[in-house]
């Protein structure tokens, strides 16, 4: 009888029920393990990230001081600017206003003046101070005008044009904001002359009071 009882119990449907219920227990520890084998190339992924982005760290770290670094040596050397000149040879009268050449360099840190030129060019912004003098003439009827520059606008000048005296001279300065790119000389106006020469009675000089 209990034989019987076995067969009718797997004949009557227990059995697909064990044989479903144990396909479904092997998908189970399949999925498991499946998941679990992508878990673990996950964390090992997250490993690989997470050094790859702390070498890139380091790289972007040493290219920042890398940077800083070039950053301080540039401002360093181009906050240092200043420069005198002198002009040693007698010029004019020129038919157009004209910037003055300079041609004997007394200083010259920054190679902010050119003397190929005469014109100054500011490499940072920042506040300027600018001088020059101006000798008319020897002798003879005075006939100096001059100006100090700032691109195309004047900015300070000097003039001696009327009496019979002669050695005289004249100074003016300023102090000027600029940007860099900005130029600054001494412009002898039109007609008018200057006399110099070993001596060196007119100068033009500059230098960077502070950048900005």
């Amino acid at each position: 009888e209990n034989c019987l009882l076995i067969v009718h119990l797997l004949t009557s449907g227990s059995l697909e029920k064990l044989i479903a219920a144990t396909q479904t227990k092997l998908k189970l520890e399949q999925n498991l393990s499946d998941m679990m084998q992508k878990m673990t190339t996950i964390e090992a992924d997250l490993k690989s990230y997470k050094s790859q982005a702390e070498e890139l760290w380091k790289i972007n770290k040493a290219q920042d001081e890398q940077l800083k670094t070039l950053t301080d040596v540039s401002t360093a050397t181009t906050s240092k600017m200043a420069f005198s000149a002198a002009l040693g040879v007698s010029v004019g009268p020129f038919q157009q206003d004209t910037a003055l050449k300079y041609q004997r360099i007394l200083t010259n840190i920054g190679s902010g003046y050119n003397p190929a030129t005469g014109i100054f060019t500011a490499r940072v912004r920042g506040v300027y101070y600018f001088r020059y003098t101006m000798y008319n003439n020897n002798a003879g009827q005075p006939n100096s005008v001059v100006s100090l520059m700032m691109n195309s606008q004047k900015l300070v000048s000097t003039w001696d044009t009327v009496g019979n005296d002669n050695h005289d001279s004249a100074t003016n300065a300023a102090v000027v904001q600029l940007e860099a790119g900005d130029s600054v000389f001494v412009q002898l106006w039109a007609s008018r002359v200057l006399y110099d020469d070993g001596l060196y009675y007119n100068t033009f000089s500059g230098f960077l009071l502070f950048t900005l």
